[in-house]
């Protein structure tokens, strides 16, 4: 039996490269009322109301602009706790009338769309409870239904940030072709598919979760990665289970011909279309 991460793996921190720190700045805490946990010259972390990291931006001077026909970042996605969060903060980007790039009802899951001004997509989203996430033949659908919005923007209160419980909740790729993209995330990392390959995406998870990584090939097949010096992904964490896990990572990574190496005391590795990961041991910071 191949090896597959523990149930209990989530994703943590996702670091961006942005163009301009002050721009980016005020839009994560203007717009989206992010709490700023730590702030440098050109690097802001940003968290929750408890003080848990979400996300790291980081400024890259002279940073070449997301290109298009290439592999990187759709978007990362952020998870709330509830739906009334998710009303919350859908009246709060109507009532600054900052542009959405759409919302969608996932059958799982609900979700708002946007993008912040790099271009860097993110997604807010809440899930439903575990029980009614599969259809009548016991499958995740893949779908992308309208958002019930009116009811939501009905529902909405005061929005004051991303409360106690909001954690990076997944992640979504630009990749250059599936089946490679499955033989890392699968084989290697030991994510299981949780929605097959179809209409050019596939997804994965650990421990039953509808997904933790998405994985698309809507940029084209065989397309490049973005140019190095542009904006996006610096890397995303995973976090795992315990030190026996990482161990076993590493050795399903070498199984398929990659290797997982320390820089600065921290494991990491790329995937094979530039994407840089970041593992954490559960507990530790």
């Amino acid at each position: 039996m191949s090896f597959q991460l523990h149930p209990d793996t989530t994703l943590d921190v996702v670091h961006l490269y942005v163009s301009n720190v002050k721009k980016s700045l005020e839009f994560y805490t203007e717009v989206l009322s992010m709490k700023v946990l730590k702030e440098e010259k050109a690097v802001v972390t940003f968290g929750n109301e408890n003080d848990e990291p979400l996300l790291i931006i980081e400024e890259k001077k002279e940073a070449f602009p997301k290109q298009r026909g290439r592999t990187g970042l759709y978007h990362y996605a952020i998870l709330l706790p509830s739906r009334q969060d998710l009303a919350n903060v859908l009246r709060h980007l109507v009532e600054m009338v900052y542009p959405l790039h759409g919302g969608a009802d996932h059958y799982f899951s609900e979700a708002l769309y946007l993008a912040d001004p790099d271009g860097n997509g993110i997604e807010i989203y809440h899930d439903r409870q575990k029980e009614v996430w599969r259809d009548e033949n016991g499958e995740l659908p893949f779908v992308s239904n309208p958002l019930a919005g009116e009811e939501l923007l009905q529902q909405g209160s005061t929005w004051s940030g991303f409360p106690a419980g909001t954690v990076m909740g997944h992640i979504h790729f630009h990749v250059a072709n599936l089946e490679e993209a499955k033989r890392f995330y699968v084989d290697g990392l030991g994510f299981e598919v949780t929605i097959p390959a179809r209409n050019g995406a596939l997804f994965v998870s650990a421990g039953g979760y509808h997904h933790h990584i998405g994985l698309n090939t809507w940029q084209g097949e065989g397309v490049p990665p973005q140019m190095p010096g542009s904006v996006g992904l610096k890397y995303f964490t995973i976090v795992l289970a315990d030190e026996k896990q990482k161990e076993q990572v590493c050795e399903s990574l070498k199984n398929i011909g990659k290797i997982a190496t320390y820089k600065d005391g921290i494991l990491q590795v790329e995937d094979p279309f530039g994407h840089c990961i970041h593992f954490q041991i559960k507990g530790e910071a």
